[in-house]
This record gives C-alpha cells, structure tokens and sequence, in this order.
C-alpha cells in the first residue's frame, strides 16, 4: 500500500499566489519515498462563483480531506475561501467535492453538505493500492521519451514576440507574432527553408500589414495567425483603431500571392455576426482561431466586457460555425465555451480565458487556451476536448480539465502560453508559445517543444 495525501500550499504572493496554492495538491508516499504529482503544482481547483452583475468572485480550497465513499470511490472534499482562511459564507455548512477512482481522472461533485463528510473517515491522508499510486505517479510526472530524431530547441528562440504562430507553406515555413518591439504596432512575417532557420540572427522581417489611419489600424496588431480555409490562406487577427478596442479581422492572400508581400493581400474585414452586425459592440474581441472538425468548420475566439472597471467581465472563449466561402461571418450564434472561473485562469486581477487553438487526433478535437497573466509567470495552457464529430456548438459536447497541462512546474520556461501547434519536416506534432527567461521577466520571448500523448490522449511537452 501507498501513503495519498492531500494539502494546500503556503501561499506566495511573489512566485505562488493564492489562485495557485488553494488548489489541492497531491503526494505519495512508498518505501519512504515522497513523490509529489504534478511536480508539487496543484491539480484540483474550485471553480468560482458569477454575480449578478456578471462578474467573477475567484475562490479557493481550504484544508482539503479525503476519504473513501462506502462504494470504495476516492473522494477530496474542502471547504471554499475568497483568500486565506476567509471563507466563502454563501457555502454555509457546504464544501466543495470531488471523486476519482485512479486519481487521474477526477468528476466534480461541487458542493455537498459538511454533514455527509463527517459521516466518513476522513483526514489528510488515506492508504491506497500500489498500482494505483505508480500509475498517477507515471501520468502527473510523465518521463520524457527518447527520441533522437526529434530536434532539441534551446529557449529563448526570439526575444520580444507573443503568440507565435509557425505555418509551411509552397515549400518554405513561415513565423507570424505578436510583435512587442513595436509595441504591439504591425504584423510582421519571416520566411525560412527549415524551422530552426526563422530563427537565425539576422534573419529579415517582412512588414506585411503596417499603420494605416486611412484604414483604422492603428494599434494592438495582437495574435495573428495563418489558417487555410477552403483552400485559401488567411491570418486571422485583432486590431484597434484610433479608440483602443481589439477586434477580431481576417485577410486574405490574393490569387498566386506572396505571403512576404503586403501587396498580395486583401484589405483586412472585420467579423460579423450572422445578421451582419459587428461580433462586439460594446466588448472587445481577440485572438480568433479557425479549425474544422467532422463536417463543420468553426472560429473560436476570446470575448470581454467592461475590462478595467469593477464590472469587468474578465475574458471568454466562444465559438461558432462558419461557411468556409465566407469566413469572415458566423453562421451561428456565439456559444459561450469558457469563462476563468478556476484559480489558476483567475490570479491576482488577471481574468483570462483566450487565445484558443485546436488540433485533431486519434477522432478527438483538442482545444487549448490560457489563462493567467499573458506576460507573467503565472500564464499556463487549459484544454477542452470532443468528440470530433460531435455537435461542437454543444456545450455538453465538451470536456474541460480541472488543472493545466502546461505550466512554469512542467517546463523550464516562466509563463508557457498563447501556443499554437503545427507539424514539422518529419511529420511530428509540435508547439510553439511564448514564456519570459525569469520569474520577475515581462518579456515574452518563444519556444517550440514536441507534443507527447499519455495513455489516455492527454498531450503533454518535452
């Protein structure tokens, strides 16, 4: 038998705020040997609550038990805080549940009476089957695979660049970002014959999309990225106009154009709604992403309102169907996918939920987003999965996890988020984010790693 133990941990306003350390977290103990999973990051996170002015109150875990329910299910119950040892009095006699069976996949119970726990034998600890604990302990703190063929990428691949996109196209890769060496002002393209070759010093930048008052682009040229849609090859985009509000845009190459040309592209149009209207009047909208699954195709993109007032929304995933002809206007209405309502989403002010991006395998569409602070070490990537053929404008089609699957515990890079996926020249799937090289660092700076599958599908980086 293995020793399972649950807690908290000592929060860190500096390194590991309170969204992070009232989660719950998991140890186990063999033969003296402590291992905690997840690398000692947390796993279980409460969600928050919605007030009625729409807003978020973020809460967190208290003194977390655990205990067998008389069918022999794990369950980790604790009572719900808005901070340390301040409990949140609407759960009055509640607390906050989960089951699990192989402490690998958890379902939530949300809320159940203090009573029904008290029935039980609870505590911090319980003793459970060896195979059990070395199986969570091989799928929270997977190894590495040796693999040589694979190429080794050293960070930081390029200082000063958010939300990096790589896309191979007529033989030649191309590496499209946000760029914050000036100031967020442009979009702007390298061309190279090999993925480490949009990386060499030196290499030419091609300003395919400047400021243009005449235009109305003027500022926040965020979170470009190419998609081919219909056998036609976009960026998809936000930018401002002379008032600052990010929306979403796309253009499109022309006919035998050069992606390196801003001459070969169409002038960027706005995304609308189904009736034609504009997709936000009074909220902003960013970081759009296009993926087609089974028979539809879709956008996905991060919507917000009232941002930097107490009634700040914090920021949402939705998505909608589109007609490939026409990418440009939603076929349907907007589905709300995700708000932050988990502490890790939701980390000392920051309220995200953004930047989506979607790849398809093994019949399952894989949806990643981040949340925390884009520019900070708290930044980390969720992940939504369906069935591919699945009706996606479903809410119930998709599965959320609890926790992320990329974070500043499970690679050396502070703040992994904003990734984007894509292939490289031996056909493995690979992702592409930004980080910053220190704790206390706000530049964002890029990284590519190979995406690995554990037994169950879940992808994870090396």
């Amino acid at each position: 038998m293995s020793k399972l133990s649950v807690y908290t941990r000592e929060l860190n306003i500096e390194e590991y705020p309170f969204g992070l350390s009232s989660s719950v977290h998991f140890s186990i103990e063999n033969e003296g040997e402590t291992v905690a999973l997840n690398n000692n990051y947390g796993i279980l996170f409460t969600r928050g609550e919605i007030t009625d002015k729409n807003t978020i109150i973020p809460l967190g875990i208290e003194d977390p038990v655990i205990f067998f329910d008389e069918d022999g299910t794990i369950v980790i119950a604790g009572k719900r805080v808005e901070n340390i040892s301040n409990p949140y009095l609407a759960d009055e006699d509640k607390m906050w549940a989960w089951k699990t069976k192989d402490l690998i996949h958890f379902e939530t119970l949300g809320l159940v009476g203090s009573d029904w726990v008290k029935k039980h034998n609870f505590g911090s600890a319980i003793e459970i089957d060896e195979k059990i604990a070395k199986n969570a302990v091989h799928f929270w703190n997977p190894p590495a695979p040796s693999d040589s063929a694979v190429t080794k990428y050293q960070f930081p691949l390029a200082k000063g660049y958010g939300d990096p996109v790589i896309f191979f196209w007529k033989e030649k890769w191309y590496f499209i970002s946000t760029s914050d060496n000036t100031h967020d002002v442009g979009i702007y393209v390298r061309e190279a014959d090999s993925v480490p070759g949009l990386f060499v010093s030196g290499i030419a930048e091609h300003l395919i999309l400047p400021y243009d008052e005449k235009r109305a682009l003027i500022q926040t040229f965020w979170a470009p990225e190419f998609h081919l849609i219909g056998g036609q090859l976009y960026i998809l985009f936000a930018v401002s106009g002379t008032q600052w509000g990010p929306q979403c845009h796309l253009m499109k190459l022309k006919k035998d154009g050069s992606i390196t040309d801003p001459e070969s592209w169409e002038d960027p149009v706005r995304v609308l709604r189904k009736d034609g209207s504009p997709l936000a009047k009074d909220a902003i909208t960013l970081d759009m992403t296009y993926f087609k699954a089974g028979k539809g195709s879709y956008v996905a993109w991060s919507y917000r309102e009232h941002i930097g007032t107490p009634d700040d929304t914090g920021s949402m995933i939705y998505i909608a169907s589109i007609d490939e002809k026409e990418p440009w206007k939603l076929t349907s209405d907007p589905v709300l996918l995700s708000r932050p309502l988990f502490g890790w989403e939701n980390l000392e002010g920051t309220i995200n939920n953004e930047a989506p991006y979607a790849f398809i395998r093994d019949g399952k569409v894989y949806l990643t987003y981040s949340g925390g602070s884009a520019n900070s070490y708290t930044y980390a990537v969720g992940l939504f999965t369906a069935d591919q053929d699945a009706d996606l404008l479903d809410i119930k089609a998709w599965t959320k996890n609890i926790s992320p699957i990329l974070t500043f515990y499970s690679v050396d890079e502070y703040g992994p988020g904003h990734n984007s996926f894509f292939r490289d020249e031996n056909d493995n799937l690979m992702i592409a984010y930004h980080g910053e090289m220190d704790i206390h660092e706000h530049l964002r700076c890029d990284m590519i790693r190979r995406v690995c599958f554990k037994d169950d599908g879940t992808p994870y980086f090396v």
